[in-house]
């Protein structure tokens, strides 16, 4: 089991850049794989990046692709998004999610990840 805890949020104006974190407890999180979703007020959560248990691959929803980067420092059981450019369509609660899994395929749908931290809010100015 894992438990998860997102930091990072905050107000940024358009264009600004923000670097959220997701720390994990336990002693095996270079076994899980890892994501951010975010969920915008009235909308459903929807996914944005996502990682593999070694970082090989990763894979991005189209809006975000060349502004975000997702990574990871397994000796430090943490999960980052770097987001850059960002733009206030961005706004939404950003989560952190993982599943025990150490394959190759990247997951893109809320229900396959079993762990989910409680969220970080960031809020983007025009």
């Amino acid at each position: 089991q894992v438990q998860l805890v997102e930091s990072g949020g905050g107000l940024v104006q358009a264009g600004g850049s923000l670097r959220l974190s997701c720390a994990a407890s336990g002693r095996t999180f270079a076994s899980y794989a890892m994501a951010w979703f975010r969920q915008a007020p009235g909308k459903e959560r929807e996914f944005v990046a996502a990682i593999t248990w070694s970082g090989g691959r990763t894979y991005y929803t189209d809006s975000v692709k060349g502004r975000f980067t997702i990574s990871r420092n397994n000796a430090k059981n943490t999960l980052y998004l770097q987001m850059n450019s960002l733009k206030p369509e961005d706004t939404a609660n950003y989560y952190c999610a993982a599943r025990f899994y150490d394959g190759t395929v990247v997951v893109v749908t809320t229900v396959w990840y079993d762990y989910w931290g409680q969220g970080t809010q960031v809020t983007v100015s025009s």
